[in-house]
């Protein structure tokens, strides 16, 4: 038996047996069994509502559960096909690289179990925000628009814009981004903070280097069954007429609605829905989120510190910073993963750091 290919089954052993305790696999294996018997009753269907819910919960269960359970048996597989190999070198090579495919599987179930968080199965509202710089962070606000539309691309995610105000030059100023699909908020929570940009501006005609600065906030959205109390006396709701760039797709009336929480002095809008009702839902759900956000804040001592001492969009504040000239690189500056790949993280390519995140994070929690 090659000595690299038993070494590998070796490693991979405890870390599945390992997995077995983080996913909870009785409990969940219970908890499928459970909803599939309501699932057979006759009336489950009759509230829909909660049928839905259930089957999201069934989804995620059967996410976490099947998965692990093909990579066990993968391995099973993979142990008997190297006993049977008897040093035959292209049965070992395929062997190898099945090792390799499944090693990462595995590395993904992994990350996956630390999304543990109560709201890590939830959709997301996204915020850019430019700061510091003027026409240069509008165009950095605009261009980390572009990554993050084309991460939930990549990953199958539904993105919706709910409010978008453009730049006076060129770019954004700000925008809120409704993000749907697995696990989009424990992702996505990576990327909550300060983003620094280093390059050449194509705005300057000497051609000199500028630091633009934007930041990105990020919450989840929260279920109709958890209680958020909004009084009707408690709220300020301003019609206005949608601005954008112009065109078909831009709404042109006065459906545009602006909620006002006058207790907080949260303000939320949206104007990208076709009918005032519309934006007006869609700017309840957001508001909702943020109050019920701030509810956990207070709650919890140590993050009130945190929020109530909130960091400029400025130098020394940045949690990355992607740097275009002289030379290329993008750092996180709270785990110390970096890429010189810059262009691929542009794209989208953004896992390498939200999982470097998600493993720090489960790091310093003990």
């Amino acid at each position: 038996m090659a000595d690299d290919i038993q070494r590998k089954i070796q490693e991979l052993e405890p870390r599945l047996d390992q997995l077995k305790g983080f996913i909870d696999l009785p409990v969940k294996q219970k908890a499928i069994d459970d909803i599939q018997v309501k699932m057979n009753e006759s009336n489950f269907w009759e509230d829909s509502a909660k049928a839905n819910k259930f089957m999201k919960e069934m989804k995620y269960l059967k996410g976490c559960v099947e998965p692990y359970l093909a990579d066990v048996k993968k391995l099973s597989d993979l142990k008997e096909l190297h006993a049977m190999a008897e040093g035959e070198e292209v049965m070992m090579e395929q062997i190898r690289t099945e090792l390799a495919a499944l090693e990462a599987d595995v590395e993904k179930i992994e990350i996956q179990n630390i999304l543990c968080g109560p709201f890590d199965k939830s959709n997301a509202i996204l915020s850019i925000n430019s700061g510091a710089g003027g026409t240069e962070s509008c165009d950095w606000a605009n261009m980390l628009l572009r990554m993050y539309n084309r991460w939930a691309d990549e990953h199958g995610f539904k993105v919706s814009v709910i409010d978008i105000l453009a730049g006076e030059e060129a770019g954004i100023k700000n925008v809120t981004l409704g993000i749907e699909g697995d696990m989009v908020y424990g992702y996505l929570k990576a990327e909550k903070g300060v983003h620094r940009l280093v390059r050449i501006s194509p705005f300057d005609a000497n051609k000199r280097r500028h630091t633009s600065f934007a930041s990105v906030d990020v919450i989840p959205e929260i279920e109709d069954d958890i209680e958020v109390e909004i009084k009707p006396e408690d709220l300020r709701i301003d019609i206005f007429r949608s601005s954008g760039a112009g065109g078909q797709s831009v709404n042109t009336c006065d459906s545009a609605v602006r909620l006002t929480h006058l207790p907080t002095g949260i303000v939320v809008q949206s104007q990208n829905e076709r009918s005032q009702l519309q934006n007006k839902n869609t700017a309840m759900k957001v508001l909702k989120a943020r109050l019920y956000e701030q509810r956990q804040k207070e709650q919890e001592e140590k993050l009130a510190k945190e929020y109530q001492a909130k960091q400029k969009i400025e130098w020394g504040s940045q949690i990355r910073s992607y740097t275009m000239q002289p030379y290329t690189l993008v750092k996180d500056h709270r785990t110390d993963a970096e890429t010189g790949n810059i262009q691929k993280v542009m794209d989208g390519g953004l896992d390498f750091f939200m999982e470097a995140f998600l493993k720090y994070q489960k790091l310093n929690s003990k």
